[in-house]
């Protein structure tokens, strides 16, 4: 869990200098974003991982960013047993940051969205501030499933009711047919597929993943639910999402043959009125991109009002950004 901190206008790599800084408090991450004036840093926000406080009136439970979800059922132990459920989740990242960073789907479907009652988090300019659906809405929209690029988070609020209900409800995930084979290298592609294409759908995948020799070692599906509350919003409608454990060939052919059958999967997605998660844009081309998330330009236009100098990075951004900004070059053919 890392946050990069750039000099302002100076790009990651062409930084003078660069640190390595764990933080463990607030007061941390602004002191970080002070040095960052003069430095570039990576800051480890490992160390953010403790229960901070219950509201049992409430029923709201604050916890650092990168607190594991394993912490919450430990922490609440007898009082909601149900929640035990997060930390085994297929799929679902082993913390609280990293999960509302990409707004994951829940237990039940839900997006993780819909269980975050606030956060807070150190932004571009070093100021630490709050925000939920009654203060800062337009932050609160950015930043959960913004990917990480508003700000470096120091505490998430949950509800804990919401989050009892959907690890009681849990939709079901199904294992698909689809000639498994064991691959020594895997990795994974996720897709969101709508339910009554999911048939189809896995029978093209298989002929796809044939023709460019890309063995399948497993494929799950599981019901997600949509949401209308955040800016890069990937869950519309209900989806089937769907995991792919595919091999990787080794070698510089093969990485290359790897990249196009993903995009060709996610092209056939996309066919059948589907999608991919923004946080998988690194297998999709500019134009699938742009298709799926019409609002990205205006997604990185707010990123640059709010953080004008460009001074906080992670891989996302960078490529995203990269992927949009490159000109648009006509092919012909003689």
């Amino acid at each position: 869990m890392y946050a990069t901190l750039a000099l302002a206008g100076i790009p990651e790599s062409e930084a003078p200098k660069q640190r390595q800084v764990r933080v463990r408090s607030a007061e941390d991450l602004r002191k970080a974003m002070e040095h960052a004036r003069h430095c570039a840093l990576r800051v480890d926000t490992s160390g953010l991982d403790r229960v901070l406080r219950l509201d049992s009136t409430r029923q709201l439970l604050e916890v650092q960013a990168a607190t594991p979800w394993r912490a919450l059922s430990a922490y609440l132990g007898e009082s909601a047993p149900e929640l035990a459920a997060l930390a085994g989740l297929a799929g679902f990242a082993p913390t609280v940051q990293e999960s509302v960073a990409a707004n994951q789907p829940g237990p039940d479907g839900r997006p993780i969205s819909a269980h975050v009652e606030s956060l807070a988090l150190v932004t571009a300019d070093g100021d630490l501030r709050r925000a939920s659906r009654h203060s800062n809405r337009e932050l609160f929209a950015l930043a959960v499933g913004g990917q990480g690029v508003f700000g470096v988070p120091y505490s998430v609020t949950l509800r804990v009711a919401s989050l009892r209900q959907s690890c009681a409800t849990p939709a079901p995930e199904t294992v698909l047919d689809c000639g498994t084979s064991a691959c020594s290298v895997e990795s994974v592609l996720s897709l969101l597929v709508p339910p009554e294409r999911l048939g189809a759908l896995v029978a093209r995948i298989l002929v796809q993943t044939a023709e460019w020799r890309i063995p399948i070692a497993s494929a799950m599906a599981r019901r997600t639910l949509p949401e209308e509350e955040t800016f890069l919003r990937w869950a519309r409608r209900e989806y089937a999402q769907v995991r792919l454990r595919l091999a990787t060939p080794s070698g510089l052919g093969g990485r290359v043959r790897s990249a196009q059958a993903r995009r060709e999967i996610i092209e056939a997605v996309i066919a059948e009125g589907g999608a991919f998660p923004p946080a998988a844009i690194f297998d999709a081309s500019r134009e699938q991109a742009e298709t799926c998330y019409p609002e990205l330009k205006a997604f990185l236009a707010e990123k640059r009002r709010l953080d004008p100098a460009d001074r906080l990075y992670n891989p996302w951004y960078q490529h995203t950004r990269g992927l949009l900004g490159r000109e648009r070059v006509p092919v012909r053919w003689g």
